[in-house]
């Protein structure tokens, strides 16, 4: 795939960093077989490609975007009202996150808002962690911001399913595989608005990698796989090698209109490392960027184990197995703040 023309302003990419070419997959192309080898080839290579035709149209994607930046625009004690709970419902303010604590000073330079599978309090579902009931803005502060992010919800979801359906194919399973119950029947799907801020008074700008100064420190992502839609402010960087000394980073271009999809940790021990779940981060140059991640996990209770498909008595699997309920919290409790933190803000 050629270099994308994505505009000026989207294209603003620094002289000596050089952006990756990414692998572009339509949804709505017959030719499976080409999906499968296109998508193979992506995630041997980098774990990170285009997905574009999926069906979810522009100006709908458009309100999203509008509708968080409203919800961002709001007061920072208005934010702190939602702030996230235990299930990791909610608001994330500045700083929350450290995804990199061997290289960041402070903690990620964005803000956040995580928006579940809606299960009520009241099902037992709930009582398992990343279960349950999302929180919402009111209604008369932000009128209609809940409809449209469960609506967005589901589209996302069914965007995920189609594209597990090829990376199963490529893996050498039925296409159906990760449509089962435990996997994604049943999955803990996160929506997740993000907002990085431009310039800031005191702080400067918010990237700065020689002084450990981040939008979003290196980090790989830790379920399946993550669909990401972005403005068109570049920041995104991956790095292909993470042994390299010194690493080598590249800039993914924005895609209007399509998906920026990478593979997560779950995906990797799957595939005993032969799909690859890369470290990326985001490095900002004075703008606000606003993206919106949809990371996709299986259920609660399933074992996330080497496929028969990648083992071998030459590669024998690399991780036992784990729940992926114990894998998720335990990542989650590394990169988040602890909530006790925010007490002042919650009397």
């Amino acid at each position: 795939m050629a270099n994308l023309n994505l505009g000026t302003e989207a294209a603003s990419i620094p002289s000596q960093m050089k952006s990756s070419v990414l692998n572009c997959i339509s949804l709505s192309d017959p030719d499976v077989e080409k999906s499968v080898a296109l998508l193979k080839q992506a995630c041997l290579d980098s774990g990170f490609f285009y997905i574009v035709d999926h069906g979810i149209p522009q100006d709908f994607m458009d309100e999203v975007f509008a509708q968080s930046k409203k919800f961002f625009d709001l007061s920072i004690d208005e934010k702190m009202k939602l702030l996230r709970n235990e299930k990791n419902r909610g608001y994330t303010p500045t700083l929350d996150e450290i995804l990199d604590r061997d290289n960041q000073v402070d903690g990620d330079y964005k803000e956040g808002y995580y928006i579940g599978v809606e299960v009520p309090a009241d099902d037992p579902q709930a009582e398992k962690p990343f279960y349950g009931p999302n929180l919402w803005p009111p209604e008369d502060l932000l009128p209609g911001w809940r409809q449209t992010m469960e609506k967005y919800h589901k589209e996302a979801l069914r965007v995920a399913r189609a594209v597990a359906r090829i990376i199963a194919l490529a893996l050498e399973l039925d296409g159906d595989f990760f449509d089962k119950p435990e996997m994604l029947g049943e999955p803990i799907a996160t929506l997740r608005l993000l907002h990085y801020e431009g310039v800031n008074q005191t702080r400067g700008k918010m990237s700065n990698p020689s002084k450990g100064i981040f939008g979003a420190g290196a980090h790989s992502d830790y379920g399946l796989i993550t669909l990401l839609a972005t403005d068109d402010v570049v920041g995104l960087q991956i790095c292909k090698d993470k042994d390299a000394q010194p690493q080598i980073w590249e800039y993914i271009e924005p895609l209007k209109g399509g998906f920026i999809v990478n593979l997560g940790d779950m995906l990797e021990r799957w595939s005993n490392c032969k799909f690859r779940s890369t470290l990326h981060r985001v490095v900002t140059d004075g703008r606000e960027r606003y993206s919106i991640a949809y990371f996709v996990e299986p259920s609660h209770d399933c074992i996330v184990e080497c496929l028969p498909s990648c083992k071998s008595e030459e590669t024998p699997p690399k991780f036992p197995p784990i729940s992926c309920s114990a894998y998720l919290s335990q990542r989650y409790k590394d990169t988040h703040a602890d909530l006790s933190t925010y007490t002042e803000h919650k009397a």
